[in-house]
């Protein structure tokens, strides 16, 4: 198989959903041939680099995903679906970007904010970045302020995204914003909120630097951020 073919039919199991050769994708015919994990071994072993992969394969790939995702062709499940074999793929590239040398796009640490315990969205950003090709440090659910503190200030992360579902839990944001200021590391990082709760409106308020209603969204203002940096 040419590295062209190879990378569309990556490309198109990403869109497809399918992790291995045994998921069935939304073209349930494909179902018995390889999967992301297997493509994506496949074309290592045959020397294509695992920066083109990710360009023209997953990232090029879940593009197409969040269209389907925004015009409603796709469902939850079935973006989920891509994210996860998108993540299989990270973890896979992940030793061969290192030995490359590949620089990540930035760092980017996750949390959902104390007291809230809801991390579907958080965890597809998460992969969605990681696809995307940023380092993601990703706390977890119901993160207490010092926690957030005490990593940006170890972790030195261009951003941080704060997610919360709840309105009885968003209150929590402008508080590591505080708590931010106060141990005057503000200025070093770029904050992201998102979460049901929260709103674009809500994070000038509250300070934040951007709003994000989905993984789509905030890979669109890292970007837009690192073409403001001069990236």
């Amino acid at each position: 198989m040419s590295m062209a073919n190879l990378l569309e039919k990556l490309k198109e199991n990403v869109i497809q959903g399918r992790k291995t050769s045994e998921d069935i994708g939304i073209d349930e015919s494909l179902t018995g041939t390889p999967g992301v994990v297997e493509m994506v071994e496949e074309a290592l072993e045959a020397d294509i680099p695992a920066e083109e992969l990710i360009t023209s394969s997953l990232t090029a790939g879940m593009e197409v995903v969040g269209e389907k995702f925004s015009s409603k062709e796709y469902y939850i499940p079935d973006m989920l679906a891509s994210a996860d074999a998108v993540g299989a793929a990270m973890e896979i590239l992940k030793p061969h970007l290192e030995k490359a040398n590949v620089p990540t796009r930035g760092k980017i640490v996750l949390a959902t904010v104390k007291g809230d315990i809801h991390d579907i969205g958080k965890n597809i950003v998460a992969i969605l970045l990681k696809g995307a090709g940023y380092e993601v440090v990703d706390l977890g659910i119901d993160v207490p302020e010092d926690k957030i503190i005490e990593t940006v200030r170890s972790e030195k992360p261009d951003y941080l995204g704060l997610s919360a579902l709840l309105t009885t839990t968003m209150t929590e944001m402008p508080l590591v914003i505080k708590a931010l200021e106060e141990n005057s590391l503000r200025d070093s990082v770029k904050i992201l909120i998102g979460g049901a709760a929260v709103s674009e409106e809500y994070a000038m308020e509250i300070g934040a630097d951007a709003f994000c209603a989905d993984g789509f969204q905030a890979i669109k203002v890292l970007e837009e951020m690192e073409k403001a940096n001069g990236k």
